[in-house]
């Protein structure tokens, strides 16, 4: 082909809806494991201090599979492409976890089982997500970034809804929300059989409507598919073994603590994260003193040393954004059934009824996340730019969890998922924008990838210290978490000034 330097083609509409189409079914699976993993749990007999060690699967797969999948993804070429062949693989694996899901009371261990599904779930599903972020940034032209995330934020929205709802839609077509033997519900079986399905017709949809530019291409348009790793590596073997030192002590302090203090065992997860990730980069420094740099570890570890400085800014915003996120999965599902519809019995009426209301309101905050990112996220940030527009919608999503402090009527409640909504809305497509426009478009897989662990890191967080501190100051009483996403959302909106600090010319195009 013509090695002369020009630009992507523009993608109009229907190749926008082309290439994020797969998130539409990604975000049905999200939404099933996320609004109905607790009511499963709880159902096979967790209790409500069991919650958040068995939610832990969700962040830590996507720790450990999404700078490795972003990793090899920049590095992939093959017959299927460069980001397709993980869009393939992890819908496949994520569709049977989802198929198997409801069948877990038929197994000798039901909790258990139930535990490694979510596991196979969350892992499937980070393989086949995390590539589809950078999938815009290889598609699309630097001036259809914006658009390009708007677009797929509105198909994570809509598919949220279709997943969040599903549940509520049988049980009005007469299908069984109560099981008579106190297992899984049909309303949960059916729509998560049908979430297997539509996971996997999505995915497939983008894989054959779409063909990514080969290595030659991408050259033509002045984006590598490889670049200089020299600096990075360079970097990492100037680094002493301190920091590796300090992390690892720092683990082992955690797991001494909860063996004398009693803390609740998942905390020790927590402390091997420590010294693991502490272990991990002594290996990476080692090798890059002895200038092993043709290595996966290296490459990681020496990227998420030299991180950006816009990305390490937005990293802090991303924590306590995602920290609230995850406090709201787990526990709005016992909120809501315990202190709206007064029942913590999962096999009662009320109950299920307040476990199915709360797909609902998460159909709510999604559906409104799906309009916000089309309608109102472009408008705004032509106004006031797209740091001052993300920390607005972060505030009104803060405002909406203290609503949940507050309230007790369930239609009420509708209205605080509209500030949530916006808020997610915002936090799906504002920080990828920004990172578009300064991050190296051929290494956009690793650094979405270790982008993302600034959004598991929290979550971990969340699944191993929020049980302990609400264990000790408000047991029995899951309402007073949602103050503390109240607060971290708050937290998130004002960092963002120091993420405005680092863009001299901020783009406002949404």
């Amino acid at each position: 082909m013509d090695a002369t330097l020009r630009e992507k083609p523009r993608q109009g509409w229907a190749g926008l809806w082309n290439i994020s189409f797969g998130f539409f079914g990604i975000q049905i699976g999200f939404a099933l494991q996320n609004a109905n993993m607790s009511r499963v749990f709880q159902t096979l007999g967790a209790s409500m201090d069991d919650l958040p060690a068995l939610w832990v699967a969700a962040p830590l797969t996507g720790l450990i599979v999404q700078p490795i999948i972003g990793h090899l993804s920049d590095k992939t070429w093959n017959r299927l492409g460069r980001r397709r062949p993980y869009f393939l693989t992890g819908a496949i694996f994520a569709a049977l976890a989802l198929f198997v899901m409801p069948l877990s009371p038929a197994f000798g261990a039901p909790l258990l089982f139930a535990a490694a599904m979510l596991w196979v779930l969350d892992a499937s599903l980070n393989v086949s997500m995390e590539p589809f972020r950078a999938f815009v940034g290889d598609m699309l032209r630097t001036d259809q970034h914006s658009a390009g995330y708007a677009v797929q934020t509105a198909f994570i929205g809509a598919g949220a809804v279709v997943g969040s709802i599903f549940p509520y839609f049988l049980e009005q077509m007469g299908v069984a929300n109560v099981a008579v033997d106190g297992g899984i519900p049909d309303t949960v079986k059916y729509s998560f059989w049908f979430g297997a399905f539509a996971l996997f017709a999505a995915v497939m949809w983008t894989i054959v409507t779409t063909k990514e530019f080969s290595p030659e291409e991408m050259a033509a348009f002045g984006e590598q598919a490889e670049t200089d790793t020299g600096q990075p590596i360079r970097a990492l073997a100037a680094k002493t073994y301190i920091s590796s030192a300090v992390w690892m002590a720092a683990g082992l302090v955690v797991v001494l603590l909860v063996q004398s203090l009693d803390l609740q065992k998942e905390m020790l997860l927590l402390g091997a994260l420590l010294a693991v990730y502490g272990l991990l980069s002594a290996i990476a420094i080692s090798m890059a003193k002895k200038g092993q740099a043709a290595n996966m570890l290296s490459s990681i570890v020496g990227d998420f040393a030299g991180m950006p400085d816009v990305m390490k800014r937005l990293a802090l915003v991303q924590f306590f954004s995602w920290s609230a996120l995850f406090i709201m999965w787990i526990n709005t599902t016992p909120v809501v059934t315990q202190y709206v519809f007064g029942s913590s019995d999962t096999a009662s009426a009320a109950y299920n009824e307040g476990a199915n209301w709360v797909n609902v309101l998460f159909t709510v905050y999604n559906g409104v996340a799906a309009i916000a990112a089309l309608a109102l996220l472009p408008v705004l940030s032509r106004k006031v730019g797209q740091v001052m527009t993300h920390s607005i919608c972060l505030t009104l999503g803060a405002l909406g969890f203290l609503m949940f402090f507050f309230v007790r009527d369930a239609n009420t409640l509708l209205l605080a998922e509209v500030g949530i909504g916006i808020a997610w809305a915002s936090i799906l497509a504002m920080p990828y924008a920004i990172l578009a426009s300064n991050l190296p478009q051929a290494k956009l897989g690793i650094y979405m990838g270790l982008f993302n662990v600034f959004i598991v890191v929290p979550q971990l967080l969340v699944a191993t210290v929020m049980g302990q501190i609400m264990l000790w100051l408000f047991p029995g009483e899951p309402i007073w978490t949602m103050l503390f996403a109240a607060a971290a959302w708050l937290i998130a909106a004002l960092s963002m000034l120091r993420v405005k600090a680092a863009i001299p010319h901020e783009n406002t195009h949404a």
